[in-house]
C-alpha cells in the first residue's frame, strides 16, 4: 500500500520542473541558518509507504542534510534529528496510517535542529537511513526505512538510545530597567502541535499569533519589559519555559493555550488556570496531565516537576506566590468577561508543570476550544483577538496597580499586597 503524503508540485504537461524553479514557486524566501549564514534545506514532500513488515518515510530535500535516529518507548516513537529543516508539507503530511506508522509530527525542535516524530503502531527500528540525488531535478530523496520487531527488541533499543537534549534557552534580562517584566508563553511549538482543530489548523499556530498581539499590546504602553518563551515554531520544553521566567526574574507569567474536546463540541468559552497540588475537578486534572506530556509528545523526556520545597521560607513564597496568581486570575476574569465567552468554572487550578514557579505569580489562559466551531471562528478573528487582548492587558495593568511598588522586584522579594487563600 503507498499513500503520498505532500507530493511534489508538477508542470501543466505533468513533467517535475527543476527543483530551483520548484521552490521558487513555493516559497516566500529561502530560510537562513543564521549562526552560519548558510540557507537551510527546505523539505517539499513526504512518501509514506510499506510492505508486509517494513515501512518507510521518504523525504524530498533541497538538499542533503545529516540525520540521526533513535526509538523511545511508552509511548514508542521513531525520532529523526536533522540541522534545521524549512517543512513545506501538505497540511495533511503525518496524519495517516501506514504500516508500522501510526502518525508522524515534524518542527523545529530548538535553534538550528529540527525533529521528526513518527508515532508507532507497532514496535519498529529504523535501518540505514540513505539519501539520493533525483538525477531529473536535482532534489535529495532521503529514505528512513521501518522495520517491526518483537517488543523485548524493541526495549533493547529503547534503552540503548541516546536522545540528546535540547539547545538551552538562554533569558535575556535588562537589569538597569526597573520596569516590571511580564513572560508571555505561546504554549507548543515546532513538533508539538498541541490540538488540533477538524480543519487542520493547529493550537501551537493560533496561541503563537495571540501570544504576539498580546506581547505587543503590553510593550506598547512602554509601561512594561516583555519577553516571550519562544519567538518562533519552535519546541521549547516545559521546565526550560518556566527555567527563562525564573532566570528573568520575572514579575508575571502568562501562559497561553487553547484546548480541544472532539467528543464534545458544543463545550466552549475560556477558562484561567492557576497552579495547585490538586486538581479543582477530574477535567481540570486530566487536561494538566495532557498537557504535562507535551514533552513526550515532541519526542524529548517528559519533563519533571521541580524538586518539592525544601524549607519553610520557600513553602511561604509559594504560597505568597500563587496568592497572588490567584489574584491575577480573578482581575483576568472580570476583564474577559465582557468580551469573550467564558466556560462555566471560569477560574480553576491543576497540577502544570508550566505554573510550577516558587516565585513568579503564574496563570495558564485556555482561550477556547478547536472543538468548538464558534470558538475557533474567534480564535482566528482579528478583531475578537484585538479585544481579548486589550482586555488582558487592562487586567496587568490593574494587577500591578495593586501592588505597592511597580517598580522591579527580585524573586523571592516582600510583597505586602494582601495574600489571598489557595489551596496547598
Amino acid at each position: 500500500m503507498r499513500a503520498t503524503l505532500g507530493g511534489a508540485l508538477r508542470s501543466a504537461t505533468g513533467a517535475a520542473p527543476a527543483l530551483a524553479t520548484l521552490l521558487a514557486l513555493a516559497l516566500p524566501a529561502p530560510a537562513q541558518d543564521t549562526e552560519r549564514g548558510r540557507t537551510s534545506a527546505v523539505a517539499i514532500a513526504a512518501e509514506l509507504s510499506s510492505q508486509g513488515a517494513q515501512s518507510k518515510l521518504v523525504l524530498t530535500l533541497s538538499k542533503a542534510v545529516e540525520a540521526r535516529a533513535f526509538v523511545m518507548e511508552r509511548p514508542d516513537r521513531v525520532v529523526i534529528d536533522l540541522p534545521e529543516v524549512n517543512f513545506q508539507l501538505d497540511g495533511e503530511t503525518g496524519r495517516r496510517r501506514d504500516g508500522v506508522v501510526q502518525s508522524f509530527r515534524y518542527g523545529l525542535f530548538a535553534p538550528g535542529r529540527s525533529r521528526i516524530v513518527i508515532d508507532l503502531a507497532a514496535p519498529a527500528i529504523v535501518g540505514r537511513i540513505e539519501t539520493a540525488t533525483r538525477p531529473r531535478d536535482g532534489a535529495v530523496l532521503m529514505t528512513i526505512p521501518l522495520k517491526q520487531v518483537e517488543r523485548e527488541a524493541f526495549r533493547k533499543a529503547a534503552a540503548s538510545s541516546d536522545p540528546s537534549p535540547a539547545q538551552p534557552h538562554v533569558a535575556v534580562s535588562e537589569p538597569a530597567d526597573s520596569r516590571p517584566l511580564i513572560v508571555i508563553d505561546a504554549g507548543h511549538g515546532g513538533t508539538d502541535p498541541g490540538a488540533i482543530a477538524s480543519t487542520g489548523v493547529f493550537e501551537k499556530d493560533i496561541v503563537f499569533g495571540f501570544a504576539q498581539d498580546l506581547a505587543g499590546k503590553l510593550s506598547a504602553g512602554g509601561h512594561y519589559r516583555v519577553q516571550m518563551t519562544r519567538d518562533r515554531d519552535v519546541f521549547v520544553p516545559l521546565l526550560e519555559r518556566v527555567r527563562i521566567a525564573r532566570d528573568a526574574k520575572a514579575d508575571l507569567f502568562i501562559s497561553i493555550h487553547a484546548d480541544s474536546i472532539s467528543s464534545a463540541p458544543q463545550v466552549r468559552g475560556a477558562t484561567i488556570y492557576t497552579g495547585s497540588e490538586k486538581a479543582t475537578d477530574a477535567e481540570s486534572a486530566k487536561l494538566a496531565e495532557r498537557e504535562n506530556r507535551a514533552d513526550a509528545a515532541a519526542g524529548a523526556e517528559a519533563s519533571e516537576a521541580p524538586p518539592d520545597i525544601a524549607d519553610i521560607l520557600q513553602e511561604l513564597t509559594l504560597r505568597e506566590t500563587r496568592g497572588f496568581s490567584s489574584g491575577f486570575a480573578r482581575s483576568l476574569m472580570g476583564q474577559l468577561g465582557p468580551v469573550m465567552e467564558m466556560s462555566a468554572k471560569p477560574h480553576r487550578e491543576a497540577r502544570f508543570v508550566v505554573l510550577r514557579s516558587p516565585d513568579v505569580p503564574s496563570v495558564l489562559v485556555e482561550l477556547g476550544y478547536l472543538s468548538s466551531k464558534r470558538d475557533l471562528e474567534m480564535l482566528q478573528n482579528p478583531e475578537w483577538r484585538a479585544g481579548v487582548t486589550g482586555s488582558m492587558a487592562k487586567a496587568v495593568d490593574q494587577f500591578f496597580a495593586t501592588r505597592t511598588s511597580i517598580g522591579r522586584q527580585g524573586a523571592g522579594a516582600r510583597r505586602s499586597a494582601a495574600i489571598a487563600p489557595v489551596s496547598p
